[in-house]
């Protein structure tokens, strides 16, 4: 089956308003730069965005198409003044939460989080403008396996998911690079439509079988990049030496 499709543009044509997003990436480091603008220029409105990247500061776009390119500053103003709800939730419980709904697992237990606010609740979700807390976090459930306890994570599932690969075929297996491989195939499980920007568009047949990260059942639509858009490699703080 050939899962590639023209242009960004036609990859997240079907990304209604207030859908629900998993988006790859690690820092800026495997980001889905191209589908993010290309949601950008359609105006989708009211997402639901699961991400590892939630930018505090510069260095590109955002995880989620709050504001197109440059410095990103602007989803944390949005969040302190209780126009963005946020939930804060630890790396390696985000991680498992989305492979979990990947493999069809509904919850699991964990040991992260437990003692905290995490588990207690608390947890600001949303302020209300003014310096108060409008929407928090709700306790979990909390339970004991041989003498240690553990807090219960619910898994991720979402409406769509949004990845970059280094390369990836027609049939929509993919290879990730270094990085990019921490949460790209993470998000890509979760998603009920995967849709995967690839620096390399290869033939079926071309990747060893032995080099596949995620195999093409879990990707619905594959964009080529261009070569200048596969060169964009961004940086989060370029420093230099003499």
């Amino acid at each position: 089956m050939d899962k590639v499709v023209a242009t960004a543009l036609e990859a997240v044509a079907d990304v209604p308003d207030g859908a629900s997003l998993a988006v790859g990436g690690f820092g800026l480091s495997g980001v889905p730069n191209v589908l993010i603008e290309a949601l950008y220029e359609r105006s989708v409105s009211g997402l639901s965005v699961v991400s590892n990247g939630f930018r505090r500061g510069g260095g590109g776009p955002p995880p989620l198409p709050l504001v197109k390119g440059g410095e990103i500053k602007v989803p944390p103003r949005q969040y302190l003044a209780g126009e963005l709800e946020l939930e804060l939730i630890p790396q390696g419980t985000l991680a498992e939460r989305l492979r979990a709904g990947g493999a069809g697992i509904p919850a699991f237990y964990t040991p992260a989080g437990v003692g905290t606010q995490v588990a207690e609740g608390g947890l600001p979700w949303r302020y209300d403008g003014s310096g108060g807390v409008a929407l928090a976090s709700p306790p979990k459930e909390v339970r004991e396996f041989d003498g240690t306890e553990y807090v219960l994570e619910r898994a991720i599932r979402t409406d769509f998911a949004l990845v970059r690969a280094a390369k990836g075929d027609r049939h929509g297996n993919l290879v990730f690079n270094k990085s990019t491989r921490n949460f790209n195939p993470l998000a890509a499980m979760a998603g009920r439509i995967t849709v995967a920007e690839v620096e390399e568009l290869v033939e079926p047949g071309e990747i060893d079988p032995d080099a596949v990260h995620l195999p093409g059942i879990f990707v619905q639509r594959v964009i080529a990049l261009t070569p200048e858009q596969a060169a964009d490699k961004r940086i989060e703080q370029r420093t230099v030496s003499s």
